[in-house]
């Protein structure tokens, strides 16, 4: 038998682990009750000067199998990844791809013109602009 020095870094950074991937990655019971893990895509949102851009991380979706809605000053992501069936399940030594359906909804700081959207999917990534609305849009005023 071994003794092993005690580290609580080590126990605290692994608690911290199994919270943060318990929150963002939470697991659920197929129908066939299987444990599974249910899938959220990371997002980056920023500012522009004409518009709020949304970038989401969608690998392995079809773009048939998205959509983005605007209600409001809601916008919902949603879609589906779908399994890779071409490996049966018993020829898996482990197995850590998610896939699933998701959705994301963003409210908007503003009422924007859903038919100014733009929405573009390329090599997994979508980014979709929201054009501010004219009154917020900064304006530079010359000095004389």
């Amino acid at each position: 038998m071994q003794i092993i020095k005690w580290n609580p870094m080590r126990d605290m950074f692994g608690l911290r682990n199994r919270m943060f991937d318990d929150f963002f990655f939470p697991r659920t019971i197929d129908d066939e009750g299987m444990l599974s893990w249910s899938w959220n895509p990371v997002v980056d949102i920023y500012d522009n000067d004409d518009a709020i851009v949304i970038k989401a991380e969608l690998p392995g979706v079809s773009k048939k199998d998205i959509t983005v809605d605007v209600n409001d000053r809601v916008l919902t992501l949603k879609g589906e990844r779908s399994a890779n069936n071409e490996v049966k399940e018993d020829h898996y030594y482990r197995r850590e791809s998610t896939y699933g359906k998701f959705e994301r909804t963003f409210t908007l700081p503003a009422d924007v013109d859903p038919d100014k959207i733009k929405a573009d999917y390329k090599d997994g990534i979508l980014k979709i602009e929201v054009p501010k609305p004219e009154d917020k849009k900064p304006k530079q005023v010359t000095v004389h």
